[in-house]
């Protein structure tokens, strides 16, 4: 019996995910769609089948982040402890990582494409409410005691260390930063240095429990 054929849907999301792991691997300005139809082993008719421009994969992978980011947004309103704000800011690097061209050619692709300048937007946006929630969570906790003429400035900070860590993650280290065995280490040092930002307003024993935390994420990634 002769197999059915591939839906074409299916045949779209395979593209997404061997288009995101090629950004991801060598930046999108260096991945052609000629390389990604081979990678995938179809012709490039059929690619610009389901996409015609390369623009179209970009913005396809950029929804696909924005709508895990705004899932993971609401989990803000629910920090109320060092722990939790780990727990949040880790998982926002790990959503960084798996869309991670985004962030290494960010800039450039802000510069060529206006759909992701406007929806970037959005998204900074939408990440400073989230910062804020946290820190509201944290004083709500008792956790953390902040000039309300400071918060925004720190929360604002945070934003930019969010944005901008892989950047500089691979700045540090061209050659191996973005590579998938330095991503766990990497992850570990943004939601530190996130949070680092919040240490002088941290109560005592709230800044004791977040070394420790940092502190064992770092002997497990040794």
């Amino acid at each position: 019996m002769q197999a059915p054929p591939k839906k074409p849907r299916r045949t779209a999301e395979r593209i997404l995910e061997v288009t995101l792991d090629l950004f991801n691997r060598f930046g999108e300005p260096n991945v052609s769609t000629t390389l990604i139809s081979a990678e995938l082993g179809i012709s490039p008719g059929n690619l610009y089948y389901h996409y015609p421009a390369k623009d179209e994969l970009i913005n396809a992978l950029f929804d696909r982040y924005e709508r895990s980011l705004s899932e993971l947004l609401h989990a803000a309103d629910n920090v109320g402890n060092v722990e939790d704000a780990w727990l949040f800011f880790h998982m926002m690097f790990e959503l960084v990582w798996q869309y991670r061209f985004l962030y290494r050619d960010l800039n450039d692709l802000l510069s060529k494409n206006r759909r992701l300048e406007t929806h970037f937007q959005f998204v900074l946006k939408n990440k400073s409410r989230a910062v804020q929630a946290v820190l509201d969570g944290l004083t709500r906790g008792r956790k953390l005691k902040i000039d309300p003429r400071e918060s925004d400035a720190a929360a604002n900070a945070m934003v930019v260390v969010l944005t901008y860590w892989l950047s500089y993650e691979y700045v540090r280290d061209p050659r191996k930063a973005l590579e998938p065995e330095s991503a766990s280490a990497a992850l570990s040092r943004g939601a530190y240095h996130v949070l680092s930002l919040l240490m002088p307003y941290l109560d005592p024993q709230a800044r004791e429990h977040l070394f420790e935390i940092a502190g064992a994420y770092r002997n497990g990634n040794t």
